[in-house]
């Protein structure tokens, strides 16, 4: 178990017996970039999921498949890697599994098995903001239509329909009236731990919806743990999902001192080491806590090239106790990118046509499928101002279409790779009990740019 004082002494060798070993428990895109950083700091990444081909999968030292809400699975994926530092990537993990590596093994759990289990739950994290005077809006929890339109009509026209589980931003709802009641229940209980419970909201009639990053580590100057923040990020969801993100966004000076109070006592109170991604409502110079994430968030993806170091960063740097900037080098502002249909096989056109506005990246997810309303990718503007990026941004994303694949990248040929010829690396599956493990070569040996 490591102490908060504790600085990581050493790093190893990754791929040999000295490694520093780091098990990530979700290998999505916010896995992958986290992969890359704590490779730049020398670390072995193992990354889980429940699907082959997964985006950090691809850049892996290994690999695996399994069911991270499955504590036998994730306790036999402990024993058998032997990892420095279990990093959940996403909410749902089996937090029983990670309670035990806390109290049985010497590996960190980032930040802690207590903060993992408190914010995979709605209702505990906002008994825990409560506990500690945090402003929130007024909630009330339903398990079924009958209590969603009971607690929807004592809160109040409009208001927020939301999982019971925080899912960054997938799956909320705008009920405006009794008649929305039904829609709201029956999509966003899709999306909750079991269907059968989501959380009504008062809706704040706010002026921005924001996340800042409370980023937890160990202060040179004195040895102990302090909090550093981000410049706020503004956001922007349509139809229950996210689909724009910019930074900085306009808070008066009395706000911003607001949202840092409010970002510092929840992740103190939750503890540990790493990026917390705080989300505020702020409406003039008042701030509500809406919810906190225990590492990286889709919300501050576009920090990769609006910071000195990326969130992806500051949360590897954070793990190990390393110091922090979290310096805004530039304005900027993200489109994503999301499937309209579900897809087999997934391509992408118009990347050329997006790449030619000024400042402008594509970052591409490597999704092997896509589903109606799927992330697929990222469209990044760098401008002077926030204003200007934010209209780039949405140029250059009009110009990305997410498609099935094309008869001729279906054959490989786009990639310059004939399915019968001798230069398709071989890929070596090793079967395990509880899952699969992915050799390293699965990593490397195709060059593939796009």
């Amino acid at each position: 178990m490591d102490i908060p004082g504790k600085i990581a002494g050493h790093i190893g060798t990754p791929l040999t017996g000295n490694a520093t070993k780091v098990l990530l428990l979700g290998a999505g895109e916010l896995g992958k970039q986290l992969a890359i950083s704590f490779q730049s700091l020398g670390l072995e990444v193992h990354a889980v999921d429940k699907y082959q081909g997964a985006p950090a999968h691809q850049v892996a030292h290994y690999s695996y498949i399994a069911d991270i809400t499955d504590s036998a699975q994730v306790s036999e994926l402990v024993q058998q890697i032997q990892p420095h530092y279990v990093v959940p990537e996403v909410e749902t993990v089996a937090v029983a599994a990670l309670e035990q590596v806390e109290q049985s093994t010497d590996a960190v759990v980032v930040p802690t098995a207590r903060a993992c289990a408190l914010t995979q739950d709605r209702e505990r994290v906002r008994a825990v903001a409560e506990d500690i005077g945090l402003p929130t809006s007024a909630y009330r929890f339903a398990s079924s239509v009958e209590e969603l339109e009971e607690a929807a009509t004592e809160l109040g026209f409009p208001c927020i329909v939301k999982p019971d589980v925080s899912t960054s931003g997938k799956g909320h709802m705008l009920a405006r009236d009794v008649e929305d009641v039904r829609e709201a229940w029956e999509t966003v209980r899709r999306v909750s731990s079991d269907s059968q419970r989501v959380v009504a909201e008062r809706f704040v009639d706010f002026d921005l919806e924001v996340t800042l990053l409370a980023i937890r580590s160990i202060d040179p100057a004195t040895g102990k743990l302090a909090t550093w923040f981000s410049e706020p990020i503004g956001h922007r969801h349509e139809k229950g999902d996210l689909v724009e993100e910019w930074q900085p966004t306009g808070m008066s000076e009395i706000a911003l001192e607001n949202a840092r109070s409010v970002a510092a006592r929840i992740s103190n109170e939750l503890g540990g080491r790493g990026v917390y991604g705080v989300e505020l409502f702020v409406a003039g110079d008042d701030v509500y806590f809406s919810s906190v994430s225990p590492r990286p968030s889709d919300t501050a993806m576009l920090t990769a090239y609006t910071q000195r170091f990326s969130q992806f960063d500051l949360h590897a740097r954070a793990i190990l106790g390393y110091p922090i900037d979290a310096t805004l080098i530039t304005p900027g502002a993200s489109m994503f990118l999301h499937a309209q249909e579900p897809l087999a096989d997934v391509a992408f056109t118009g990347i050329a046509s997006a790449l030619h506005y000024a400042e402008t990246d594509v970052k591409l997810f490597g999704k092997p499928d896509a589903y109606k309303g799927r992330r697929m990718g990222l469209v990044t503007t760098t401008a002077e101002t926030v204003e200007e990026a934010r209209d780039r941004a949405a140029l250059a994303a009009h110009k990305v279409s997410v498609t099935s694949t094309p008869g001729l990248l279906a054959q490989g040929g786009a990639r310059g790779i004939d399915p019968q010829a001798d230069n398709v690396p071989d890929i070596e599956v090793v079967e395990y009990e509880g899952g699969v493990e992915l050799d390293p070569k699965l990593t490397s040996g195709v060059d593939d740019t796009d």
